[in-house]
C-alpha cells in the first residue's frame, strides 16, 4: 500500500514546529561564568525610566552555569551582575540568550548571542570603553603629577582639563554617529540617554522626532519622546517665548524690551555653586562684547531678595537682573522648562534662540564667532 507522502510531510512540519517555536511568554538567559573563584550568586537587573531594579537572582551552578527565565512586557535593557560587574543586554519575550564571561578578565569582556539588540548595546559599550581607557589614563597622569608636586596646581589643571574635555567631546560625537546609524534599534535610545541633556538637547529633540512612532510599548522611550516634544518650542531655532517678570528695582521686565538685540537669558541663583563659579567668565565676556551689542538679562531663582542682591554685588554682575523669587516654580522658569542651573539661552535680534547652555570656553567661542565675524 502506497503511503500518503503529503500527510507525512504535514506531520513532520507540525512536529518540527513544536520543538522549534520559542516561548513567547518570557525570555531565557543561559549563562557561563569562567574562572568564577568564590563567586556564588548572579543577579538580574531591569532598567526603568530612572534607575535599575533587581528582578531576579540565582546561584551559580556546576561549571559556572546559570540560567534566568523572566517575562517582560516590552523589549528593555537588562543587566547581568556578576562579581559586582554589570553586563548589558536588551531582551524581549521569546529571546533565548547565550552569555559568557570570565572573572579572570580584568577588561570584563563578554560574548552574547540570541539577541540582535544585545549585539548593538555591546557595540555601543565598546565605543564607551575605548574612551574610558583614554580618559582614565589622563586622569591618572594628572593625579600622579599632582602627587609629585605635593599639591594640585592651576597649570596642571589647565593642561589636562582641555585634553580630557577633548576626549569627552570625541566620545559624544562617536555616540551620536552610533545613534544615527542605529535609529531603529532600541540600543540607540539607551546610547542617546548617555549624553548630557543640556549640551545635546538639539540632537535629542531631532532624535525624538525620528523615533516617536517606534518603541511605543517602552515607557522610558515614550517618556523621553514626550519630554522632547515639551522642550522643542524652547530649543535652538525656535522663537523665544515672551515673558514678563520683575526687575531688581521692582519694575516689570519683558523679553520684548530686548527686541532687535542680542540678549543672553542667564538663569542662576546665589545658592548655586556652579553658577557662581561661571559668573567670572560671564563678567569677562560681557565686558568684551557689551560694546558690540551683547546684552544679558540675569534671571535669579532666589527666594530671598537680599541674598540675590548680595550675590550680584559680590560677583560684579553689572547687567540687568530680574526674578520671580519662586525658585524653580516661577512662571518664567516653568515657561523655559528650567530644571537645573546654570542654564542660559542666547537670543538673536530676530527673537530666535541660537544657542543654549553655553558656558566656559563654549560661551567665549560663540561670542567671538558672533560678534567678530566679517561684516
Amino acid at each position: 500500500m502506497k503511503r500518503n507522502s503529503s500527510i507525512y510531510s504535514l506531520v513532520a512540519l507540525l512536529v518540527l514546529g513544536l520543538f522549534s517555536c520559542k516561548d513567547k511568554s518570557g525570555f531565557v538567559i543561559n549563562g557561563t561564568i569562567k574562572n568564577p573563584g568564590s563567586l556564588k550568586k548572579i543577579y538580574l537587573w531591569q532598567a526603568d525610566s530612572s534607575k535599575l531594579n533587581k528582578v531576579d537572582s540565582t546561584n551559580l551552578g556546576e561549571n559556572g552555569q546559570f540560567q534566568f527565565k523572566h517575562a517582560t512586557p516590552y523589549a528593555n535593557l537588562y543587566n547581568i551582575e556578576a562579581g559586582g560587574h554589570l553586563f548589558d543586554l536588551i531582551s524581549k519575550n521569546g529571546d533565548v540568550i547565550e552569555f559568557s564571561t570570565s572573572m579572570a578578565d580584568s577588561s570584563h569582556n563578554y560574548t552574547i548571542s540570541g539577541s540582535e539588540e544585545s549585539d548593538k548595546i555591546k557595540e555601543f559599550n565598546a565605543i564607551n570603553n575605548v574612551y574610558t581607557v583614554k580618559i582614565n589614563k589622563l586622569v591618572e597622569e594628572y593625579r600622579t603629577k599632582s602627587r609629585q608636586q605635593g599639591k594640585e596646581s592651576d597649570s596642571l589643571l589647565n593642561k589636562y582639563r582641555p585634553l580630557i574635555m577633548a576626549q569627552l567631546n570625541d566620545q559624544s560625537n562617536q555616540v551620536l554617529k552610533f545613534v544615527d546609524a542605529n535609529t531603529k534599534s532600541l540600543a540607540s535610545f539607551y546610547a542617546m540617554m548617555s549624553l548630557e541633556p543640556m549640551k545635546y538637547e538639539q540632537q535629542m529633540v531631532a532624535y525624538a522626532e525620528k523615533i516617536k512612532d517606534q518603541f511605543k510599548d517602552n515607557p522610558a522611550a515614550q517618556h523621553f519622546v514626550r519630554r522632547m516634544q515639551e522642550v522643542e518650542p524652547i530649543s535652538i531655532g525656535h522663537k523665544a517665548p515672551e515673558f514678563s517678570t520683575t526687575g531688581l528695582d521692582g519694575k516689570p521686565v519683558k523679553l520684548s524690551d530686548y527686541k532687535g538685540k542680542y540678549v543672553l537669558l542667564d538663569f542662576w541663583a546665589s545658592w548655586c555653586g556652579p553658577c557662581r563659579q561661571e559668573n567670572p567668565n560671564v563678567v569677562k565676556q560681557y565686558n568684551i562684547y557689551k560694546s558690540k551689542g551683547l546684552n544679558i538679562l540675569g534671571i535669579s531663582l532666589d527666594v530671598q531678595k537680599n541674598n540675590w542682591q548680595e550675590a550680584i554685588n559680590r560677583d560684579g554682575l553689572t547687567w540687568q537682573h530680574a526674578s520671580d523669587l519662586k525658585n524653580f516654580d516661577g512662571p518664567t522658569e516653568k515657561l523655559y522648562h528650567i530644571e537645573a542651573i546654570p542654564s542660559n539661552f542666547m537670543i538673536d535680534p530676530q527673537g530666535v534662540i541660537v544657542a543654549k547652555n553655553i558656558t566656559g570656553s563654549d560661551l567665549e567661542e560663540f561670542l567671538n564667532k558672533t560678534f567678530n565675524k566679517p561684516q
